[in-house]
């Protein structure tokens, strides 16, 4: 009997096919196959409301290859990723494979959250029908975001700028980014002193802040108030008040779920959200390690908003403990984790919390299979695991509390007594490095002041997001889903509503912040956060049947189509933000913001009559600088098409050489590639879109072969290959083969 097991990535058939007979036979979807269609919405509005989904034109001949292996197959297993996205792949597989079969040919639906044998064996053995509604949450989020995409981001490149997009979560996550950069440009620095002090008692020192004064909470706010204060504080007389001794507890953190791990991975490895995900799924869909031929999944499903852990995973993560460990270390039963209750967010639980298959598949087992970053990735979710399921660590604290006349100093200390499932995991970005003090110190004994140090500060705006804070107030507020916050950040970055500064901090762009302020007046529904949350809530009860999918579509539409209208209508004309910088070349105007193809630039408010414009930076502060361009250089070179003299030019996306006849003849030097396009044979030249390079084929657009960023011109020394491509690995430029079956 011929079985075929249709899967969603091609780097899991390898793995699988290990664990199943002869008779199966395994192929890839490759992701999703059908999808509406690209040129029009593809939502009809009525009773049901219809959608139009089509067979991704790159995916017909994936299609033509699965119905082919399908007529073949007596019983049909769909097995695509256990989430949403892949319970509508494998909807959309079954209906092309059921145009094909037999009548009655058997195709169920199998999920498996690990891929390891007794796992995918036992799901083939429980195989259940596609989950109708689990589709009709995933239909309701695509519907939802193709009506604010398709519909709201053309206005936005008609009265903006060219290449611009809006999305249900990905502009509430703008929002965000956006309130964050207002705070910061309208934080005020207040002043305020502190008066921290040395002091000596039964021979040993210590040092205490102040923290009252006549038993009131201390605000010295100037210089004058520090100097009266460190001159009283001189004089006193100070004594231990009291010394209170503690035991403190701390348990575990839980295991990882989607949001978690990237977080951990940014601020532990300086890893970007989407390459940790990127590395999480080979992780998950198999490594080869002693056997080429035998590759191994190394940790459960990576998408999951989910802690909880299955009973088998936790016998074996406690038998290893025992073994490995001192008896201390083992508490008396399995810990159980629940997502903390400050967060927005529902928990769907479809799968498990991230964990390794095999927890005696230790990180120094594996080290020599992996690259770094694979490596890195999965000591974290294991050591994470393991620790779970450990004792608490235990610390002694000590405080101390020393009084003269008004004043009130405290001192705390604590240190380490058992270090329980410290002993494997640490959070080195919570884990505060304190010591103790110093056993002598007792009550009513004098304390000798040694020395008080006023100190000047300043209070600080709210910390821009990093990728690791952004998502984690996303988890917060519950906007997303872990499968979208990779996406959504980098969807940021792309439409360049934001930028990374140099400490990887999002810097709301000035056009993200017109494109936000727009959205915001004119589509308040889908810029509330607490709508966009409310709205994921809605999508769970459809996936759980307790809505219906066209209810919510169609309350939804009847407000957006009116908010459209009134959108349409009300903006027009190139929206510009105005700024108080005079325009240096007309003396009349002001500069203004403007949106071009390739990015924001200053530019009179006169225009057409002045036509200066400049580029322009931000400071940390917010405070707007024009960046004054170089003068263009004359250069002892020959235009190749009139004869005039060459020109270096600095522009808004850098250098370039042009003739300097410009109007009249409109030559531009290009950086030619010293190989011919593998394509068509004609010359691949660089270029720059959106301030980032590429390499383009000069024969566009009849070949439209391209090269994402900078390149080698050299050939490979393996495969020789014509050029390699600079790339950045965990923050190193490394070269790599761009031939992708070359691993040089």
């Amino acid at each position: 009997m011929k079985k075929l097991l249709v899967v969603e990535s091609p780097a899991k058939i390898k793995t699988i096919s290990k664990f199943l007979g002869s008779d199966f036979t395994i192929v890839s979807t490759l992701g999703h196959i059908k999808d509406l269609p690209s040129k029009e919405i593809g939502v009809t509005m009525g009773d049901p409301i219809k959608l139009d989904y089509v067979v991704l034109p790159e995916k017909k001949k994936t299609v033509s290859a699965l119905c082919k292996a399908a007529k073949q197959a007596d019983e049909i297993f769909l097995a695509p990723d256990p989430d949403r996205e892949g319970e509508i792949i494998a909807f959309h597989a079954q209906q092309e494979i059921e145009k094909v079969v037999k009548k009655g040919t058997p195709i169920h639906r199998i999920a498996f959250n690990e891929i390891t044998k007794p796992a995918v064996i036992n799901a083939i053995e429980n195989p259940y029908k596609v989950d109708s509604q689990r589709v009709a949450a995933q239909q309701a989020r695509r519907v939802l975001d193709r009506w604010v995409g398709y519909q709201v981001s053309p206005i936005l490149w008609r009265r903006v700028a060219k290449g611009l997009s809006a999305g249900r979560v990905q502009s509430a996550a703008l929002r965000i980014v956006c309130e964050r950069e207002e705070a910061i440009r309208a934080f005020k620095p207040e002043e305020y002193w502190s008066l921290d002090a040395l002091f000596k008692s039964a021979g040993a020192q210590f040092g205490a802040a102040l923290t009252h004064i006549k038993g009131k909470k201390i605000e010295v706010a100037t210089e004058q108030d520090a100097k009266k204060h460190e001159l009283a504080i001189k004089n006193a007389t100070f004594v231990i008040d009291k010394v209170e001794d503690k035991k403190r507890i701390k348990n575990p953190y839980p295991p990882f779920m989607t949001s978690t791990l990237q977080q951990a991975a940014h601020t532990r490895l300086g890893m970007p959200v989407k390459k940790t995900m990127q590395i999480a799924q080979k992780l998950y869909e198999g490594v080869e390690l002693d056997d080429p031929s035998q590759p191994v999944a190394l940790i459960t499903y990576m998408r999951t908003d989910s802690l909880r852990i299955s009973d088998t995973a936790l016998k074996q993560t406690r038998a290893y403990i025992k073994s490995n460990f001192a008896d201390t270390y083992l508490p008396s039963k399995s810990r159980v984790f629940s997502k903390s209750k400050k967060s927005k967010s529902t928990t769907q639980d479809a799968h498990e919390a991230i964990r390794p298959v095999d927890v005696s598949i230790t990180p120094d087992k594996v080290a020599n299979f992996l690259d770094k970053g694979m490596a890195r990735v999965y000591e974290i979710i294991w050591r994470r695991f393991v620790a779970s399921q450990m004792s608490a660590a235990q610390y002694a604290q000590r405080a101390v509390t020393v009084k003269g006349d008004v004043y009130t100093y405290k001192a705390t200390g604590s240190s380490v007594i058992f270090d329980g499932y410290l002993r494997v995991y640490q959070d080195e970005s919570k884990e505060k490095k304190e010591t103790m003090l110093p056993k002598e110190l007792a009550a009513k004994c004098p304390a000798e002041l040694l020395k008080v140090a006023p100190k000047q500060h300043f209070t600080q705006p709210p910390a821009r997001f990093n990728e690791a804070s952004l998502v984690k107030e996303m988890e917060k507020e519950g906007i997303g889903r872990p499968s979208t916050y990779g996406a959504t950040l980098n969807t940021l970055q792309l439409r360049q509503y934001a930028t990374l500064d140099p400490k990887k901090r999002f810097f709301a762009s000035e056009l993200g912040m017109k494109v936000n302020e727009l959205l915001t007046k004119f589509f308040p529904r889908i810029m509330d956060i607490k709508f966009t949350a409310h709205m994921e809530e809605d999508l769970d009860n459809i996936a759980q049947g307790e809505l219906e999918r066209d209810k919510l579509l169609k309350e939804f539409y009847t407000s957006f189509e009116q908010e459209l209208a009134v959108f349409e209508k009300e903006v027009k004309g190139k929206e510009a933000v105005l700024t108080e910088l005079d325009c240096p070349e007309c003396k009349e105007k002001k500069l203004a913001i403007r949106f071009g193809k390739n990015g924001e630039f200053l530019g009179c408010s006169g225009f057409p009559e002045c036509t200066f414009t400049s580029p322009f930076e931000r400071d940390d502060e917010g405070l707007l600088h024009m960046v004054e361009r170089k003068k263009p250089e004359l250069l002892d070179e020959p235009c190749p098409k009139c004869g005039t003299a060459l020109r270096k030019i600095v522009g808004r996306n850098g250098e370039f050489i042009a003739c300097s006849a410009f109007p009249k003849c409109k030559y531009i030097k290009q950086n030619v590639a010293n190989f011919p396009c593998p394509k068509c044979k004609s010359e691949i030249a660089e270029r720059k879109w959106r301030g980032k390079v590429f390499w383009g084929c000069n024969n566009y657009p009849k070949c439209k072969f391209s090269i994402s960023g900078n390149i080698d011109q050299k050939p490979c020394p393996k495969c020789k290959t014509p050029y390699r491509l600079l790339r950045f690995v965990e923050g190193v430029e490394k070269l790599i083969c761009s031939d992708k079956e070359c691993k040089e």
